[in-house]
């Protein structure tokens, strides 16, 4: 089946989608978590970290584990052991070559991250060849986003279609785009956006993510990698 609506623009998340920094996240979090005797993180909890702003994650963690520390000290330590291993970051499968697809394509494409600009920085500044590609980038510390507005509402992505629309002179809409995510709250903010979802979970989330067709209601489609996106489907 085809999709009804051509499409026009593709709006991505990062983490988790286009590169591994999930991981990053789960090794760092169990080394906290371990100073603690607490952990190690399991998927259960991990699904409902994702696509939040990093507050939001680091307020949920130490209420579930009941952690001794402050939300000031826990991300202190996160920074620290974060920023060793940001370097190590790389493309998952599939992502680099669909970049470069439709680039080649004139699609345009945004990245909306919730990550900040600083993290964003350090997770990609040696994957230019990639990032380099985007037209616009958004991130989560955006000050055009109303603070309590990240995923699952969909303020990102509309900001990364307006900067596409005013880049390109063109008048894009929500439906007339495709957004790619991994987690829950990305697929929610992408829906209430209103545009077509790929929805690319990491491989060990599928055993916690509780009915998909449900969630996704016929806006868009499940898959195992990007590779597997099948870009005939949406006359790309």
């Amino acid at each position: 089946m085809t999709h009804p609506v051509a499409v026009k623009a593709c709006l991505f998340d990062m983490d988790g989608l286009l590169i591994n920094t999930e991981d990053i996240y789960t090794e760092t979090l169990n080394e906290t978590l371990a100073e603690f005797g607490k952990g190690p993180l399991t998927w259960d909890v991990k699904i409902k970290l994702q696509g939040l702003p990093g507050p939001e994650a680091g307020k949920r963690v130490i209420e579930h584990y009941k952690l001794p520390i402050t939300l000031d000290e826990y991300d202190e330590r996160n920074v620290a052991l974060q920023s060793l291993k940001w370097g190590t970051c790389e493309f998952l499968p599939g992502a680099l070559s669909l970049l470069k697809y439709l680039k080649l394509k004139n699609i345009p494409i945004a990245l909306c991250t919730s990550s900040n600009k600083t993290k964003f920085r350090g997770k990609t500044s040696h994957l230019e060849e990639g990032f380099d590609l985007f037209d616009t980038i958004v991130t989560g510390d955006d000050p055009r986003i109303a603070k309590g507005r990240g995923k699952p509402f969909p303020d990102i992505w509309q900001l990364g279609l307006k900067e596409l629309n005013e880049k390109f002179h063109t008048d894009i809409k929500p439906d007339e785009c495709i957004v790619f995510e991994d987690g829950i709250p990305g697929v929610k903010s992408a829906k209430a956006f209103g545009a077509h979802v790929i929805w690319v979970p990491h491989p060990e989330a599928h055993a916690v993510l509780g009915d998909t067709e449900a969630l996704l209601a016929g806006k868009g489609e499940l898959l195992s990698s990007l590779e597997k996106l099948e870009m005939s489907k949406y006359g790309l």
